[in-house]
């Protein structure tokens, strides 16, 4: 039987609503948040800087990742600098490349070697992970993000591969592998059991946790029930 009690995974919350990360800070269960760039964009926001704040505000003990938009390493590095000063539990996010493929690992490396806490985004590959290992100061705390959901996406069995991205960073006691862009409320199982240290849910994966277990008898006549009940809502008639 799956247990849910029993995780080890720390679960983050991901989004851009004020409102919902409002509400889900008041769940135990939710270890800290994200959001990026599009997820703001897509909820309406405008200032990114008073967003970011207003999240750190509400948000005062838990990390909290916030991304860097410049696609120039040197402005990076200055926007790096600039959020982290806005929360002392801020996670500045950097992107593995410029949208030109330039390596962001010069920016890593100098914000991590300031004392700068680091999420690194939009990774895929094993390989990238190598390279960001290189780049990371050991003594500071640092997330790697590998974008699991999407490898899925591509027929790919995500958890081998996040099992070698976990191998190649063990060695940094404080970086931590983090699950992005799960699919469904399984790989949040498949990520706690492999080892893997974080990973970002939606809320709308969060409230699956509720049927965890649930007798599949029943919840098979719930699906019927449903189809049928929708039918006879629309007005559907075969004459």
């Amino acid at each position: 039987m799956i247990d849910s009690s029993s995780l080890q995974v720390k679960i983050f919350a991901d989004g851009a609503d004020i409102e919902s990360i409002t509400k889900l800070y008041k769940n135990p269960l939710i270890k800290g948040f994200t959001t990026n760039p599009t997820l703001m964009r897509q909820a309406g926001i405008n200032d990114y800087e008073e967003f970011g704040r207003q999240v750190l505000k509400t948000i005062p003990d838990r990390p909290v990742s916030l991304e860097v938009f410049a696609d120039d390493l040197e402005e990076m590095i200055i926007q790096g600098r600039k959020i982290a000063t806005w929360g002392e539990n801020v996670n500045v996010k950097i992107p593995i490349s410029t949208t030109k493929n330039e390596s962001t690992e010069k920016v890593i490396k100098t914000l991590s070697d300031e004392g700068v806490s680091i999420n690194v985004t939009a990774i895929m590959t094993v390989g990238q992970v190598i390279k960001i290992a290189k780049s990371l100061n050991k003594d500071v705390p640092a997330i790697i993000s590998v974008f699991a959901g999407r490898v899925a996406d591509t027929g790919r069995d995500p958890v081998p591969h996040m099992m070698e991205c976990l191998e190649e960073i063990k060695h940094l006691e404080k970086a931590e592998l983090l699950w992005a862009s799960p699919r469904e409320l399984l790989n949040v199982f498949q990520a706690d059991n492999m080892g893997c240290h974080i990973i970002t849910i939606t809320e709308g994966i969060l409230k699956k946790l509720s049927i965890v277990n649930k007798d599949l008898d029943e919840y098979s006549l719930e699906t019927v029930k449903m189809f049928r009940d929708d039918a006879i809502s629309a007005g559907y008639k075969i004459i």
